[in-house]
């Protein structure tokens, strides 16, 4: 049983930046996908970024050139660096992985961003 959990989140002025965090319970490498979604007041819970074992990146178009996704397998962590923030960005951000050994899905319980203008 793999267990997600985020930090980082907070607020901060618009142009800012905020790093977030996603610890796992135990060894990443057998996380082959893991991603980055954030949900706002009211909307649906969108994808912002993934990342592969490998290191191959993808990102929402809405944040490409702004956010980063990376992965330290030595520490079982992931993160997302978030610069150049707007007040859109403002979420419940949440760590999300795939496990080519149990073949399951896990979720975070989420961090908040809030973004000020």
């Amino acid at each position: 049983q793999v267990q997600l959990v985020e930090s980082g989140g907070g607020l901060v002025q618009a142009g800012g930046s905020l790093r977030l965090s996603c610890a796992t319970s135990g060894s990443i490498f057998s996380l082959k996908t893991m991603n980055w979604y954030r949900q706002a007041p009211g909307k649906q819970r969108e994808l912002v970024a993934t990342i592969t074992i490998g290191g191959r990146t993808n990102y929402a178009d809405s944040v490409k050139g702004r956010f980063t996704i990376s992965r330290d397998n030595a520490k079982n962590s992931m993160y997302l660096q978030m610069n150049s923030l707007k007040p859109e960005d403002t979420a419940v951000y949440y760590c999300n992985a795939h496990s080519v050994v149990t073949l399951a899905e896990y979720w975070g319980q989420g961090t908040q961003v809030t973004v000020s203008s």
